[in-house]
């Protein structure tokens, strides 16, 4: 179902090459938590052999993502993304309840969580009390709403200069990793198939659950594709390419993180890649992963913050949300109100900290909505009028693996924690008799 199209005034920029969308994809996923949490992977799964294999079949599974979205944002290169794609293979309503829970929870919550933790590592340099951490995450979001609310153009260029500092000293980790020879360090590597294979299957399981929600961020390039030059082709080259890329850096630092500590120490630090930096280069390194976390923060940001906004400009455009947030600034040519409404809600659940126990309780809902616009391909294949200039390979293999491990994650979510869980869907759920009024209303 194709929407109208928008009304006569300022429209988007197309200023996002194949450069700047891979820095998105890349800047995106790889945020704070592989630098400063111990990985939820090293506490499901016991062995080195069977925790490599956990972060690759993440990979491979975030990867199987990207080419759905690959196909899909070839065959609707319109501004919203999953929003789009949901609208065009179910209905408007099904579009709207994702739009709702990222607005409310998912989407506006990861960038509280992410600014939080980036003022909470800004407090390593300058001495700040719990209340000023609050205000100083606020400021940052304050900040990169409008470094974006100025042009598409700017925000993609931050993002892109941040990315490659990231990709930089990500290397320079790697190869000091590499380099490191001091005694004390990590438990003797055993990577055979019996080093797997003792690793019981429900615990790999959730070790790759665990992963996946590390590669989070993946489909956000796909908001923007009304802002991308040749989307039909830059997008799918983007998600490829960036996936490709976080994987091989995922892997090779969980490699440098457990080659350097042992393993019960990469279970237990609160903040595994300083606690590796001060190993390999002293007192300094611990200062510099410090000041890379909070770098690392404002690039996963900067594209977090552009991204959601282009969502909300299209329900807007579609009459399912309030038609004040879809105006495009008619100099910058952005969806600036969108970018402030989104600013200022996220700015209130860190001020209140609300945020943890909506995105917390909301976040796996997400895997829902992703099995959903997977299974939305089989939806599509079957119409004569769907014409993809991409089609993902491995059909109908792919697609079918990767709506089983979304599946997968919402399951577990349920068993594990089935009063959070259910909070969570209940607040989704909120979201039908909403979308039950705004598509009537709207005709």
């Amino acid at each position: 179902m194709l929407p109208s199209p928008p009304a006569a005034g300022p429209q988007l920029t197309r200023a996002i090459g194949l450069t700047q969308a891979t820095a998105m994809v890349v800047g995106t996923i790889i945020g704070t938590s592989i630098f400063v949490q111990p990985s939820e992977i090293t506490r499901e799964v016991p062995t080195i052999a069977g925790i490599l294999v956990a972060w690759t079949l993440a990979g491979a599974l975030t990867f199987l993502g990207a080419i759905v979205c690959a196909e899909l944002a070839s065959a609707f290169p319109q501004t919203g993304g999953v929003y789009v794609f949901l609208r065009e293979a179910f209905s408007t309503r099904v579009a709207f309840m994702w739009g709702w829970a990222n607005f409310w929870s998912i989407h506006s919550g990861i960038i509280a969580a992410i600014a939080v933790v980036c003022a909470r590592y800004i407090a390593f340099f300058v001495d700040l009390s719990p209340f000023e951490q609050q205000l100083t995450a606020a400021g940052v979001i304050a900040a990169i709403s409008a470094i974006n609310y100025v042009g598409v153009r700017t925000g993609t260029t931050v993002q892109t200069v941040i990315t490659g500092a990231k990709l930089a000293a990500i290397v320079v980790l790697l190869v000091a990793g590499v380099a490191y020879s001091g005694a004390g360090g990590g438990d003797a590597w055993t990577l055979t198939v019996a080093d797997v294979a003792t690793v019981p299957l429900d615990r790999m399981l959730l070790g790759v659950g665990a992963g996946l929600f590390a590669f989070g961020g993946w489909h956000m390039v796909t908001y923007a594709a009304g802002e991308t030059t040749d989307p039909v082709r830059t997008l799918p080259r983007a998600l490829t390419i960036g996936t490709l890329v976080v994987t091989a850096c995922y892997i090779g630092l969980n490699a440098v993180y457990l080659y350097v500590l042992p393993l019960d120490a990469v279970r237990q630090s609160p903040r595994i890649a300083a606690d590796v930096a001060q190993l390999l280069v002293g007192q300094g390194g611990a200062s510099a992963v410090s000041a890379l976390v909070v770098i690392s923060a404002i690039g996963a940001l900067t594209g977090i913050i552009l991204a959601g906004p282009r969502m909300y400009l299209s329900m807007a455009q579609d009459g399912v949300m309030v038609p004040w947030a879809g105006v495009i600034h008619p100099v910058y040519r952005t969806p600036h109100r969108a970018i402030v409404l989104q600013g200022v809600w996220a700015s209130v659940l860190v001020l209140t900290g609300s945020y943890p126990t909506l995105f917390g309780r909301v976040i796996y809902m997400e895997w829902f909505f992703f099995a959903l616009m997977t299974a939305g391909v089989f939806v599509l294949r079957g119409r004569a009028s769907y014409q993809p200039a991409y089609r993902m390979w491995a059909y109908p293999a792919a697609p079918i693996l990767f709506i089983l491990a979304s599946a997968a994650i919402v399951v577990n979510q349920l068993r594990a924690q089935p009063a959070e869980a259910l909070f969570g869907a209940a607040v989704v759920a909120t979201g039908w008799p909403v979308a039950l009024w705004v598509t009537r209303r709207r005709g």
